[in-house]
């Protein structure tokens, strides 16, 4: 791999350049390991003999966790303007 860094005043790695064929390659390797470990996840779920449930009714309830959180966490952050 060929790799430019960029660096802030004090030399500190703060960013890197690739080629569009390694950024290409990097992102192929990252979703076949994306893909493996959904392949993992599955094997585990059915060895475990784990619930499916349907997508409709994990997302709906998914998403009023999500909804609850941000509401106990809007009760509990302070907001400070930096205006």
């Amino acid at each position: 791999m060929k790799a430019q860094f960029i660096t802030d005043k004090k030399g500190k790695k703060i960013g890197v350049f690739l080629s569009i064929e390694e950024y290409e390659r990097i992102m192929d390797e990252l979703g076949k390991a994306d893909e493996q470990m959904c392949i993992l996840a599955y094997d585990k779920a059915i060895k475990e003999k784990a619930e499916f449930v349907d997508a409709r009714k994990f997302f709906g309830a998914l998403e009023k966790r999500r909804l609850k959180l941000r509401s106990n966490n809007k009760k509990q952050t302070k907001i400070v303007s930096v205006c």
